[in-house]
C-alpha cells in the first residue's frame, strides 16, 4: 500500500495498493522532509536514488528508510532543495545503526547534499564480498534471490529520478531497496561469523565514511594505500 503524504511544500494525495513478495506493505511518500511525528524502531535500512552515479555531479533525489517492520518511508526531493531538518536529525543519530547496500555511494551522497554522516553503518555488499567468496555477484537482487528466496525488480534503477512526481513503479522499486536489508544483515552476519570474518567486516565498514569523503574530495578512482 502506498500513501503520498503532503507536507513541506507537497501537494495532492493519492492511495494505491502495491504488493511486495507475498504480503502487502505500506510505502509512505513524503516531499522534501520526513514529518515530525514519524517514528522508527531500532536500526534503519537506508538507500538513496540520484540523477546518476557521480555523487558530486548527479544530485540526490530520494532517500528511502525502513526499520525492518514492513513499511518504507521515501523522502522525495523534486528540486535541489535540501532543508530537511527531521530527516537530517534521524540520519545523524548515532544511536541508530544504519544498514546500506553499497554504503560507499549512499554515505557520500548524503554527506554531499544533506551534510550528515549517516552512521554507524553496516554494508550488505561489503559483508557479501567478505563471506560469499565463491561468486562475484554481490548485487542486492543476487543477495535477495540466493539468501532470502525473494525476487526483486531492478528495472527502475536507471529511470529518471529527478521527475516532479515519482511513478508507482519507481516507488515500489525504491521501497524494495530497503525492505530486506535487515534480513540480509542477519543472514550475512551468520556467514561472516562462520568463516571468522565478522570482526574484520565491521572494521572495514568503519572505514567507509572516510572512503566516501575521499570520493567527494576527488580520490574516487585511486587507491591511496597503493605503493
Amino acid at each position: 500500500m502506498f500513501f503520498a503524504c503532503t507536507h513541506a511544500g507537497g501537494s495532492g494525495k493519492k492511495r494505491q495498493c502495491v504488493l511486495s513478495g507475498r504480503s502487502a506493505i505500506t510505502n509512505y511518500l513524503h516531499n522534501n522532509d520526513l514529518p515530525e511525528d514519524v517514528s522508527f524502531r531500532g536500526s534503519l535500512a537506508v538507500d538513496t536514488e540520484a540523477m546518476g552515479l557521480n555523487n558530486v555531479r548527479d544530485r540526490l533525489c530520494v532517500v528511502q528508510i525502513s526499520d525492518g517492520c514492513g513499511d518504507a518511508h521515501l523522502v522525495h526531493f523534486p528540486e535541489a532543495r535540501y532543508d530537511a531538518p527531521h530527516l537530517k536529525k534521524l540520519l545523524a543519530d548515532t544511536s541508530r545503526p544504519k544498514i546500506y547496500h553499497f554504503a560507499r555511494f549512499d554515505v557520500a551522497i548524503l554527506m554531499q547534499y544533506l551534510g550528515v554522516e549517516a552512521g554507524p553503518l553496516y554494508c550488505t555488499r561489503t559483508a557479501s564480498r567478505l563471506c560469499r567468496t565463491y561468486t562475484d555477484r554481490h548485487g542486492l537482487r543476487d543477495l535477495c534471490r540466493e539468501i532470502l528466496g525473494i525476487e526483486i525488480s531492478k528495472q527502475q534503477q536507471t529511470s529518471y529520478w529527478g521527475a516532479a512526481e515519482l511513478s508507482e513503479e519507481q516507488i515500489a522499486y525504491a521501497a524494495a531497496d530497503v525492505l530486506y536489508l535487515h534480513q540480509l544483515k542477519e543472514a550475512l552476519d551468520g556467514r561472516l561469523e562462520a568463516c571468522g570474518r565478522l570482526t574484520l567486516a565491521q572494521r572495514v565498514m568503519d572505514c567507509i565514511p572516510a572512503r566516501a569523503a575521499l570520493d567527494l574530495a576527488g580520490w574516487a578512482a585511486e587507491d591511496i594505500f597503493a605503493h
